[in-house]
């Protein structure tokens, strides 16, 4: 597991925009299964959510159309809660840094890491409001 200091500012960078931090099993089942469109992001400490992922996300939200909810998971560090939310990714297998989308309860897009590594912020940020457009 990840040092609480080092996860820490990582986390900050999206709660402070907007995203409730799920850090249990009981408020990721929540999120998910509320009516409108929530955003799940397994954020991570690894370069490309530092470098395209969070910035892309962050970006996306100036689009006209959102998520009506905004949540995050921190893989290596919120374990129960990374691995509830995963559950409900099938049948993708568990990737960090990923985007899910819900709509009422129904995964209706993911974004996998290997969408995102290579990938610059403006290109996921592109992405996910083109998703938002057509879920949200």
């Amino acid at each position: 597991m990840y040092p609480e200091a080092l996860v820490k500012p990582m986390k900050a960078e999206l709660t402070a925009v907007g995203f409730e931090d799920l850090i249990s099993t009981d408020s990721v089942e929540a999120a998910i299964k509320q009516q409108g469109t929530v955003l799940v992001v397994v954020n991570s400490v690894c370069g490309c959510a530092a470098g395209a992922a969070r910035p892309g996300i962050k970006m996306s939200l100036s689009n006209t159309k959102k998520p009506s909810k905004l949540t995050a998971v921190f893989a290596g560090f919120d374990t129960d809660a990374v691995n509830q939310a995963r559950k409900h990714f099938a049948p993708y297998p568990p990737s960090s840094p990923a985007i899910a989308l819900f709509k009422n309860g129904e995964l209706v897009h993911f974004v996998e890491r290997h969408n995102i590594e290579g990938r610059t912020a403006q290109m996921i940020s592109e992405h996910l409001k083109m998703v938002y457009d057509e879920f949200c």
